[in-house]
Order: structure tokens, then sequence, then C-alpha cells
């Protein structure tokens, strides 16, 4: 796990410096780049289905009060009790109090099975709920793998991206107590009758949503493995912890944002399993919870609305801008110190955590080559963004000397004379360094910090 105390850079050379991870990550976001190209073109228009998806994303940030309100009042008529959390400690104490009202006289620990959420991650929702004597299992394979070791997501919609089916048998064999053969196939029969167990046990299941659909007041949840069906069904008690803007208004709407997630995420015209709760069951069903909850969580998203940065929200969670990414692609996920890595991690986690100057770093680590941009499926422009939080970092960081020397150099360049004259004096400069490599790699500030991960430039006449 990331230690997010430690700067950026060391996090990233760490990440340099794993062989095996970054043959992994290459792998593994190579092949799903070449499957959301191949299944984009199978559609008649993709261009105007992403227009049309940033226009329905943009609507509903836009309208966030109006359709949150009109999604909770058709979710209550549903019999789906809503609760809001303002941070991430409100929502863990509203899970908290939940788990509670199940336990058991005998001590008997409440079993608690996970479907895949990002939300519940962000939270830090696990080590709350262990801490709290209950026994809390990851039902998704990818989660389920990393939680046996002891870290937190590397990939957005694939957890486990980092890690190699040597990695995978390592961790099922100690959890197992004997040898797991490093084979898909055998891991995964591990898997499946480890977890098998633990859906039929659970007395309450925690998963994710991916949209919240207002005219219905019903949620949508995607995913391959059927866990997420599981969690959802065979347990007395659901809980579903929603990002308060992964919300549409219709069912068209919805058809719009599933026909591009899958494509963009993984390649599929459409994902194994799509979801689809409005309440807990009914009289004369045989499947459902007896109660359904549904955590808003804000967590610092109210105060991106309306800003210039409140496009972070569109997002959609398909994790394309990861699988075409030269950085997320040579330091991994961890390296992110956050839940969210890749280009929308490096946006969106310096806005959910203002005060928090690790993540301040993250627009930093980015080529700006735009390749994010280009494939996003509802058009995020994540390196304007990026850009954006650049220029604010900049602003709120520099020095007076930082500013003066800035200030300096635009007057220079404002008049043909100087800016001949600054350019010679750079010129010698860097035929100097040109000779003397060393000095200017151990040069102080920003000189030094520059030519010190580069080979400086011979310099032409």
């Amino acid at each position: 796990m990331a230690d997010v105390a430690v700067r950026l850079v060391t996090r990233a050379e760490r990440g340099l410096g794993d062989a095996r991870m970054r043959a992994a990550v290459r792998t593994a976001t190579g092949i799903l780049a070449t499957n959301r190209t191949a299944a984009l073109d199978g559609l008649a228009d993709a261009d105007q289905l992403r227009d049309q998806a940033h226009a329905i994303r943009r609507k509903a940030i836009d309208n966030l009060p109006q359709l949150l309100g009109e999604w909770e009042s058709n979710a209550h008529a549903n019999g789906i009790v809503v609760h809001h959390a303002r941070d991430a400690a409100e929502a863990v104490h509203i899970v908290l109090e939940l788990a509670a009202a199940q336990a058991r006289d005998d001590g008997t620990p409440v079993r608690i099975a996970k479907g895949k959420s990002m939300a519940s991650e962000e939270v830090h929702l696990n080590a709350a709920l262990e801490a709290a004597g209950h026994e809390v299992v990851e039902t998704d394979l990818g989660e389920f793998i990393i939680q046996l070791a002891g870290e937190t997501p590397s990939h957005i919609i694939v957890p486990a991206i980092h890690k190699s089916r040597f990695d995978v048998a390592e961790l099922f064999s100690a959890d197992a107590g004997h040898a797991i053969a490093p084979q898909v196939e055998a891991e995964a029969a591990y898997a499946r009758n480890r977890l098998r167990r633990i859906f039929l046990d659970a007395h309450i299941g925690i998963t994710g949503v991916n949209f919240a659909i207002a005219d219905t007041g019903s949620i949508c949840l995607v995913e391959n493995e059927g866990n997420g069906r599981m969690c959802t069904s065979l347990p007395r008690t659901h809980i579903a912890i929603m990002g308060m803007e992964r919300i549409v208004a219709t069912w068209d709407e919805l058809d719009v944002m599933l026909a591009l997630l899958a494509r963009s995420g993984t390649g599929q015209a459409l994902s194994v399993y799509t979801n689809i709760i409005s309440g807990p069951r009914r009289a004369g069903e045989a499947d459902g919870p007896d109660a359904v909850h549904v955590i808003v969580l804000d967590n610092g998203r109210s105060g991106i609305v309306g800003t210039e940065f409140d496009d972070a929200l569109l997002c959609i969670r398909c994790g394309a801008c990861l699988n075409v990414c030269p950085v997320y692609r040579n330091i991994g996920g961890h390296a992110y110190g956050s839940v969210y890595s890749g280009p929308i991690g490096a946006v969106l986690t310096p806005l959910l955590r203002p005060d928090d100057l690790s993540a301040r770093e993250l627009p930093e680590a980015s080529s700006l080559c735009g390749a994010c941009s280009d494939v996003c499926p509802v058009r995020i422009p994540l390196h304007d963004l990026l850009l954006r939080e650049r220029r604010r970092d900049a602003r709120a960081d520099a020095s007076r000397a930082r500013r003066a020397g800035f200030r300096v150099w635009s007057l220079l360049w404002s008049w043909p004379w100087s800016y001949r004259a600054s350019v010679l004096v750079a010129r010698g400069a860097l035929r100097v360094a040109t000779r003397a490599p060393k000095p200017a790699r151990h040069a102080p500030g920003w000189v030094g910090a520059w030519a010190g991960g580069r080979a400086v430039p011979e310099v032409r006449r």
C-alpha cells in the first residue's frame, strides 16, 4: 500500500523499480485499451453517443439537487431507506450503526459480504468495520485478492491489475494453508469455493452504486462475476454507498451510460450482470433483502459543483483513461496514494482532499499528452483540468522570489531586444551545462530538479 506521507516522486520511483508490477500493468492495460477500441468501432456512431453521454452527465451535475430529491422521493416510496453522509466519518458511522443492529447476543461477529465499491474504499470502510469486530470479506475476485494482500485497489475497475497469477497463487496458498497452483482455473476454483459460504452466511451485503435512476427511485449495479447479485439478494440487509453525483434522470439516459461504460472499461458490449434494485423483497418474492439502505455520499463533492473543476464529477468510473496513460502504466496505481488513480485520480483526489498536500502533487504526475481526454466516454477534458489545478496550486504556492522571477522573465520577453539578449544568456548557460552536466544536476532549486532527471540537450548555433 502506498504511504501517502511519502512524496509522490518517491512512490513513483518505487513503482518504476517494480519490474513485475510494471509488466503486469502494461499487459493488462494494453488488452483493455485494444478491446475498448474494437468495442466502440462496433457502434454506428460512437462519437455521437459520447457527445450525448457528456450532455446527460453535464445536465445531471447542473441539476443535482433536483435529481437527488426526485430520486429520494421515489426510492422512499419503493421502501428504500435513504441516508445522507456529509463526509467519510458520517458514512462509516451510518454503516456501523446498521451493522450493530444485526449484532448477536452470543457475540458472534456480524458477517458482511462486500461487492466492489470504490466509494467504500474512499471512506476506508473495511478498516472501521473490522475494528468494530465485524467480519468483512470482499467478494469481487480482484478486491478479494488485494484484501488478502493488505492493499488498496491499483485500478478503478481491475483492482488487482498489478498482480500476476504467481502473486495470486502465493496469496491463495497462504489463505488456504496448502498450495494453490499458479493457474487461472485453479485460482478461480479456490476463490469460488472460498466465497460461496460467505454469500450464504452473510448477514449484510454492501455494494456500490453505478447509477441511480431518478424517475423510478432505482439503483443500478453492473458487474461481471455475479457476486454483486449475490450480495444484494441473499443477505437480509443490503447497504449501498453512492457518490452523490452518480445519477441519471431516466431509463433512456441509463441506456446511453450502459452502452458506453462496459465498452470503455473492458471492451464488452454490456457487462455480464446488470442489476436493477428498486426496493427490498416484497410479499411473495423468494429473493431479496428485507431492508435496503442507500447512503448518498458527499465527502467534498458538493464543494466541486459549480466550480471550474466540476467536469470531474461527470466520470462514470470506466477506467479508460488509466489504460492509455503513459504515467499510470509505468508507476502503477499505488503511486497515486489514493483509491482513485490515473488521470481521473490526479484530478479528483486533490478536489476531494483539498487540505492534503500529498494529493496536490498528483496533477504534476502527467505528461499532458491528452490521451486520457481522447478516450473518455463522457468527454471529460482531463488535461485541461490538470492544467487548471496546476495553475491554481502554482498561484497559491509561489514564493515572492518566484513571482518576482516570472515577472522579470515576462518583462524580458516583452521587447525584441531584451528577448534576444535573454536567449543569448540562456544559450550560454545551456552550453556550460552540456559540458559540465554534473554541476547542473546539483544546482539549487528548480534548475537542479529539472536537470536531475534529464540529459541537458546540446545547443545548436
